[in-house]
């Protein structure tokens, strides 16, 4: 027998697994960041501080040292990337336990997979799209202000138009071919993505003699990150929720 919605695990239990989930996810993106990404970033630094160097001091100063050591940073990585994962596994939990009444499916690891799949489409692949990661050296510090208000909104936007898309494969009807809903939904996500990109404003401030490969690395590294964090979190959580559910269903059978 089936469970039904009456026998839906407590809040605190979907939370604690999304938590686990997102923790575990973190450390394994932020052990991909580290050996995919961070020679990236010591090549940029290099260019950096080369550049600062080659430039004289204003009024004879050397150039201050960083607060944090590259050994230091490279260290808090991990941390960083643990407590982000775990925090996005809390906001799968909390998404996937406020829309457990609206699923269409019974099978909490496939429901758990599809939220994670949503959020690494809208929160990460539209904005990165449009606002691509750039590495240090890369970037008017005048701006950062502005590039950081307008990632946080394309970031909505993109959450927006995977929502847009989930209202078209609903808006068809569930006695439509599956090709019309795939139609439906793939519709309303570009045209929420295409009105986003044409009204955002764009930052062309790449140096010229920046390295491309190098930059384009880096940019595929970062992405790459993000990949395997939310793909880490919708199959820890799914496998959470799976085991879960079949123990629930176990306990519930009567013993023989």
């Amino acid at each position: 027998m089936p469970l039904t919605a009456t026998t839906a695990p407590p809040f605190v239990t979907v939370l604690v697994r999304g938590l686990l989930a997102g923790l575990i996810a973190g450390l394994l993106a932020g052990a991909f960041a580290y050996v995919a990404g961070e020679p990236h970033v010591d090549a940029a630094i290099a260019i950096e501080e080369a550049a600062a160097h080659a430039e004289p001091a204003a009024g004879g100063h050397d150039h201050e040292d960083a607060l944090v050591s590259r050994n230091g940073q490279r260290g808090g990585l991990f941390l960083a990337t643990g407590l982000f994962g775990a925090a996005m596994g809390g906001l799968l939990a909390t998404a996937y336990v406020l829309l457990s009444r609206r699923r269409r499916t019974y099978d909490d690891g496939r429901a758990g997979l599809l939220l994670a799949g949503a959020a690494l489409l809208g929160a990460v692949i539209v904005p990165f799209l449009k606002y691509p990661a750039n590495p240090p050296a890369v970037g008017d510090p005048a701006t950062i202000n502005q590039r950081t208000v307008t990632y946080l909104l394309m970031v909505v936007l993109g959450l927006v138009a995977v929502w847009a898309g989930s209202l078209g494969y609903r808006a068809v009807g569930n006695g439509a071919p599956t090709w019309q809903r795939a139609a439906a939904a793939a519709g309303g996500f570009l045209l929420v993505t295409v009105v986003s990109y044409v009204v955002m404003p764009s930052f062309q401030e790449v140096p010229d003699d920046f390295p491309a490969t190098l930059l384009w690395d880096f940019r595929l590294a970062s992405l790459g990150t993000q990949v395997v964090l939310w793909a880490g979190i919708g199959l820890l959580f799914a496998a959470l929720m799976h085991h879960d559910r079949r123990r629930r269903t176990a306990a519930a059978l009567p013993s023989t």
